[in-house]
């Protein structure tokens, strides 16, 4: 039975109202990616304001590992709304903000005493990690990476390598961050191996300690473990273990972005676990608490322990609804058998995009991803590789007016990402497929 069901067309008149009221009420840069206006959502499903259920594989850009409104996060959410919507935690100790941060203490990655600090998104908590690690090492400079997006606020925009969507117009940016190349196998030169690849990419990190800054002057190497706006780059692992032993030999510390590819989004609870990696700071957010606004910095508790007080919080960081559905979430999050399932929901996806990839060569570059955090890179032409976010957009169009919602990411804005319900049913991931295929078919006969 099929889950997509379309009672008008895409988007209906309904929607089309509303979206017109956002647009006329709403500022511009605050950008909206389909003309669709959702009323609810249960689990992989969203159904919009004129009745139309559509399958969502955008999962509020990798919030919604959980689901679209789980009962168990509902419930928590409920039960904690009767008691104590706020209080601000700079004021007083509730339970729920004490509790988030003894779960993320024992489930991040590291054999060593560990404490966390609760933020609001993921900007400011890669913002937070920053002063810590300042603060902790009385240095000053960062290293990020090409193609990396660390969020929005002005620190976070310089660390963000993408400029022309987010930070044109929006200048000038902080001083004293240094950004390096990020391995992309994929757009490696031609006659070069993948190995010597990685390996041009570790001397180029080498050289740039020489060249550019020296090792003793940064205070942290800041990495996403797979990148998500830059189109789903997994960390080559010869890099990442790289990077950790220049961080642990030069007192750099290692900073782990997982704000979309943790909370079980490769399959396990955290991407570092791919690897045996284990950071100095490591960064959550997104899924951490089932859709509410939450994100996280967890590490060792020496370093942790750096700001003076008061340098750290805000009004509404650890909020207790958002900590209550984040307490709920990470039971479900942490589960064996859930991550089992997360396992298996992305062979099946990458499957079929492989067998999607066959079907169309000259256009699908590459499908890459770590475990169901997957995507496809969009290409003019596959020996010159040129980026094409034109067929891009396209096929997002199709997907959606066919009951499939997706969205693009990519330094060129020329991947599909894939960020369905972790919970999904096989039936519904079928489904959706074939809705991709069918939406690249259509577009590329236009």
């Amino acid at each position: 039975m099929s889950t997509i069901k379309l009672v008008t067309e895409v988007p209906g008149p309904n929607s089309v109202a509303l979206v017109a009221r956002r647009d006329a009420a709403v500022s511009r840069g605050s950008a909206r990616l389909t003309g669709i206006a959702v009323a609810s959502g249960d689990g992989a499903t969203v159904t919009d304001v004129d009745g139309n259920t559509f399958l969502d594989f955008a999962g509020g850009i990798g919030t919604l590992a959980v689901g679209h409104a789980p009962p168990a996060v509902v419930d928590a959410i409920r039960d904690q709304a009767g008691r104590l919507i706020h209080m601000c935690s700079i004021v007083s100790t509730y339970a729920p903000y004490v509790e988030v941060c003894e779960r993320l203490n024992a489930c991040v990655p590291g054999d060593f005493a560990k404490k966390t600090t609760l933020l609001n998104s993921g900007a400011e908590a890669v913002e937070t990690a920053v002063k810590v690690a300042r603060a902790y090492t009385g240095r000053h400079a960062l290293i990020v990476f090409e193609g990396a997006y660390h969020g929005r606020t002005n620190l976070t925009l310089g660390m963000t390598s993408k400029y022309a969507l987010f930070k044109s117009g929006f200048g000038p940016f902080p001083p004293e961050i240094y950004r390096l190349p990020f391995p992309n196998p994929y757009r490696r030169p031609a006659n070069m191996s993948e190995d010597d690849y990685v390996q041009y990419c570790i001397d180029q990190f080498d050289h740039a300690l020489i060249a550019q800054v020296a090792p003793q002057a940064v205070a942290a190497v800041v990495v996403e473990t797979v990148q998500g706006e830059g189109g789903f780059l997994p960390l080559p692992p010869r890099f990442a273990a790289h990077l950790r032993a220049r961080c642990a030999e030069h007192g750099m510390l290692y900073v782990a972005d997982e704000v979309q590819c943790g909370m079980g989004r490769t399959g396990r609870l955290f991407a570092v676990e791919h690897y045996g990696l284990v950071p100095d700071l490591l960064v959550s957010g997104k899924s951490i608490a089932g859709g509410m606004p939450l994100a996280a910095v967890t590490g060792r508790a020496e370093i942790m322990d750096a700001p003076n007080p008061g340098g750290l919080g805000g009004t509404y960081s650890g909020n207790p609804v958002a900590c209550a559905a984040s307490l709920a979430a990470i039971d479900m999050l942490d589960s064996p058998a859930f991550q089992a399932r997360a396992v298996e929901v992305g062979q099946r996806i990458r499957r079929q995009l492989e067998r999607l990839q066959a079907e169309h060569p000259e256009v699908i570059g590459e499908v890459r991803g770590l475990g169901p955090m997957l995507a496809i890179e969009l290409v003019r032409d596959p020996v010159s590789r040129e980026p094409d976010a034109a067929l891009t957009n396209l096929i997002t169009a199709e997907t959606l007016k066919r009951g499939l919602i997706t969205i693009r990411a990519g330094l060129y804005s020329n991947c599909l990402r894939f960020l369905p319900a972790l919970t999904i049913q096989d039936e519904q991931i079928d489904e959706g497929m074939a809705v991709l295929a069918e939406a690249v078919t259509a577009a590329r006969a236009v």
